[in-house]
């Protein structure tokens, strides 16, 4: 049930294991998940994922790797990924309905399923740039239809998107938004962002940070501040 499930994955991208290591017991007392994604799987690949689980005390972890391939490839690799008893696990909806369907019917059942929509660093003149029709919300809301269609579990997307989808998917339908940025906070390469207060208002389910925390002075507290925030 994603309401068993952390509202903040910290996102901890880095070929340092020791790093990640010691940034995740930091995070752990704040209540937040992990997000590993593919500079930190490249680096330790499945191992590394059940090194965080046994040395970390098991946190929910979100596996961030956006497979988009021929439906067979992808389910190979969302049956293996799943073994590993990762909370989250995503696939690329542009990869179409034929392979979400079949990375959703490889999937272990303890492991939610959700799809990337339109990338949060895309704006309007990049998404036509890449050779999509413009109109960031309609294509998110095209393709996340379509995830639903597929019967998984949810999408990520940009903050901007949350009540569009929420009205269109409903309530069930999980929301992974990244981007987030407490105020004050630099936008680095995001270009559509949102405070964790507003995106969590809007009907985000969860949301993922990364550098507010990890390049914080002190993430521990940075942490709970945002977890106390929303």
């Amino acid at each position: 049930m994603t309401q068993n499930l952390p509202s903040v994955f910290c996102a901890i991208d880095t070929p340092d294991f020791d790093r990640a290591k010691n940034l995740i017991v930091q995070i752990a007392p704040s209540g937040c998940g992990v997000k590993l994604g593919l500079e930190f799987f490249n680096s330790f690949g499945p191992d590394g994922v059940k090194r965080i689980m046994d040395k970390c005390d098991n946190p929910p972890i979100f596996l961030d790797l956006k497979y988009y391939d021929i439906p067979n490839t992808v389910a190979g690799a969302v049956r293996a990924a799943s073994k590993l008893g990762v909370a989250y696990l995503n696939v690329h909806a542009s990869g179409g309905l034929d392979m979400m369907k079949a990375a959703k019917d490889a999937c272990a059942p303890e492991t939610k399923l959700i799809a990337v929509t339109i990338l949060t660093s895309f704006d309007e003149p990049s998404i036509e740039a890449a050779g999509y029709q413009s109109g960031i919300q309609d294509r998110v809301l095209q393709m996340a239809k379509l995830t639903q269609d597929a019967g998984l579990d949810g999408v990520v997307c940009s903050s901007h998107e949350i009540e569009a989808l929420r009205s269109a998917c409903g309530s069930d339908f999980a929301l992974m938004v990244p981007g987030i940025r407490p105020a004050g906070s630099d936008a680095n390469d995001q270009k559509r962002i949102m405070t964790p207060q507003n995106a969590m208002e809007k009907g985000a389910t969860h949301l993922v940070i990364g550098r507010p925390i990890t390049g914080s002075d002190n993430p521990a507290n940075a942490a709970t501040d945002i977890m106390n925030s929303i």
